[in-house]
């Protein structure tokens, strides 16, 4: 059985322990029941470390996107100057996601080994520095188009450590019960990223041009790397080498072997399959929703439909960490609250969804997409942090797979819908679509989901994390 140690109240409540656990034999003494003993000992943040973080982490997230939707935001602009059709537009701004899939895994798997804040650091350097760099390789190259396809898809290979790297670090520097917090405040942060480019990015391209988008938002993310290195890192330097990769800073090496065994877990396969539902339902509505109101309400103004979802959704996301952490502080199973969580994300939300397939008003249409994007964001507390309950000594590279999952299955789901919208012309097909994969990933979810670790077995029993 697991054994949780509690000790006095002078011990420091930020330092966690994993050890094997043990059983007594016939003569009352401890019999290990793995073949070798380790030990190994890893701080946890303090509270006040630990809200620090989440703010630089929200922010950071926050000019992610701001950067990410330079591209969308100025390619009309761009399109206008450099004589760009609709298919070289639409290559350009296609070739970031390809590059979006690509480093996932990778990412999770380096920040699992070195710590995701290193990769973090670097990758935010990097994809700001890439980000400023865009109006110059635009006019110095003699094919803007061949140029601006490449920058998105080093884009798309610089940011997809980020997710990845952000689950590394709370499973090995966050306590479980305030996990939920984090990854939903830092999750916010990409609503707001998409709020402010939005304004902000559009008036600087109507006074300024296009150029002046991509200059603020890639400088701001540098800074933004500059100043996490200097007063949270202290200035250490961020170095990356061989010789880290091949050692490991957290509980467990996996090999192969393992790593098979680690995809046979029935919990496993649900987080990924449940994930993969919930992130291509989601790329599918923030592309064509804005879409859906124009042919649908052809006289509406933009800016309603394009803003007030995503204003919905940041205090949505804040709520519902803060309830998941609650919950969990008041002694409910931790599963439990992760498949309650998702059941909003899914379940309810769907509900909403399918409410769009008939006729409604304007004012109506608005107000339940913007409540299927407010409850969308309880992922963050379920499925999306269910990932560091299962494996924190992977959390990374299991991450990486999820994603990189949800984002290959998000494209095809965003061209098959827009083939159905071509072939049937009516909406309620993708919204149906969008809802029976849903409750597929939600049901299978709720059905094999847990939340006991299983990146480390033995063969009598398993490892338990013990809080002292």
């Amino acid at each position: 059985m697991a054994v949780i140690q509690k000790y006095g109240k002078n011990h420091n409540p930020d330092l966690v322990c994993y050890k094997e656990n043990h059983q007594p034999n016939k003569h009352g003494g401890a019999t290990a029941v793995s073949h070798k003993k380790w030990t190994e000992q890893s701080t946890y943040w303090s509270r006040p470390m630990a809200r620090l973080w989440t703010v630089v982490l929200f922010f950071g997230t926050c000019l992610l996107y701001c950067a990410r939707m330079t591209m969308p935001i100025c390619a009309v602009s761009m399109a206008e100057q450099f004589h760009w059709s609709h298919k070289e537009s639409g290559m350009v701004l296609g070739s970031f996601f390809w590059g979006y899939c690509f480093t996932q895994i990778f990412g999770g798997y380096v920040s699992d080994r070195v710590g995701g804040e290193k990769v973090m650091l670097l990758s935010a350097a990097a994809w700001g520095s890439m980000t400023a760099f865009t109006p110059v390789l635009a006019h110095f190259c003699s094919q803007p188009i061949l140029s601006m396809t490449l920058a998105r898809f080093l884009m798309g290979l610089l940011q997809g450590v980020h997710y990845p790297s952000l689950a590394s670090l709370c499973s090995q520097k966050v306590v479980e019960s305030e996990r939920g917090f984090l990854m939903s405040t830092v999750g916010s942060g990409s609503y707001l990223g998409t709020l402010v480019i939005g304004g902000a990015g559009s008036f600087m391209l109507d006074l300024y041009g296009w150029e002046s988008v991509f200059y603020v938002s890639g400088l701001l993310s540098v800074l933004w790397a500059y100043c996490m290195w200097k007063y949270l890192l202290k200035g250490e330097g961020p170095v990356i080498t061989l010789e880290s990769l091949g050692s490991s800073k957290t509980q467990t090496k996996l090999t192969k072997r393992h790593w098979l065994r680690l995809f046979k877990q029935p919990a496993v396969c649900a987080v990924i399959i449940a994930h993969l539902c919930t992130a291509s339902t989601f790329f599918t509505l923030s592309s064509w929703l804005p879409t859906y109101f124009r042919d649908t309400f052809p006289d509406a103004k933009g800016w309603v439909f394009n803003v007030i979802p995503w204003v919905v959704a940041i205090p949505s996301s804040v709520l519902s960490g803060c309830l998941s952490d609650h919950l969990i502080g008041q002694g409910f199973d931790t599963a439990s609250v992760r498949k309650f969580m998702q059941f909003f994300s899914m379940g309810l939300s769907s509900v909403f969804t399918l409410c769009l397939c008939g006729k409604t008003t304007f004012s109506w249409a608005v107000a339940l997409v913007s409540i299927t994007m407010g409850l969308h964001t309880f992922n963050y507390s379920g499925v999306s942090i269910n990932v560091q309950d299962l494996a924190p000594s992977c959390a990374g590279s299991l991450f990486g797979v999820m994603n990189t999952c949800g984002a290959f299955s998000g494209v095809l789901l965003v061209y098959f819908s827009g083939y159905l919208i071509e072939t049937t012309g009516s909406w309620t097909s993708v919204f149906a679509l969008i809802t029976t994969l849903n409750l597929l990933g939600l049901g299978i979810f709720l059905a094999f989901g847990e939340a006991k670790r299983v990146d480390i077995t033995s063969s009598k029993g398993r490892y338990n994390n013990i809080h002292i």
